[in-house]
């Protein structure tokens, strides 16, 4: 499991970016599975970053396992912080088939979470908000004959 620890700040946004492609080209993750992953990471870090611990600042972990071995076949990735409790998954998805004028404001982005991801979950622990989401890469390669 790989784990990065780093200050719940827009301005650290970079990081992360930085932390998952590393991590997931060292996998062999297609180029659209890491901008998929990379979206929702920033999605996820920057409600955290807005909202968690407003007005101050706090920790925000995110840690990043495969499961499946030798070949991994599904990416983990959790985000937890010890800001206040919220669970972006209670609130109604947006009607996206709604005009501008009757949408309301927000939600578009854990939309976008729940979509590209295969499951995503979450749940106040121990003083902490952890998010957890979940996307399949794939399987064995098949054998060539």
């Amino acid at each position: 499991m790989n784990k990065l620890t780093i200050d719940a700040k827009t301005e650290n946004l970079h990081q992360i970016f930085q932390f998952l492609t590393t991590e997931l080209e060292k996998i062999g993750c297609e180029k659209k599975t890491i901008r998929q992953c990379k979206l929702c990471a920033e999605e996820i870090f920057l409600n955290i970053s807005s909202y968690a611990y407003h007005p101050e600042t706090g920790l925000v972990n995110i840690t990043m396992d495969t499961v499946g071995s030798p070949y991994p076949v599904k990416l983990v990735f959790s985000f937890s912080d010890e800001g206040k409790p919220f669970d972006p998954l209670s609130k109604e998805s947006p009607d996206i088939d709604a005009s501008l004028d009757e949408r309301q404001i927000g939600g578009l982005g854990i939309f976008l979470v729940k979509t590209t991801m295969d499951h995503v979950s979450y749940e106040y622990r121990d003083g902490q908000n952890i998010l957890t989401i979940e996307k399949n890469i794939g399987t064995k390669p098949k054998e060539t004959i």
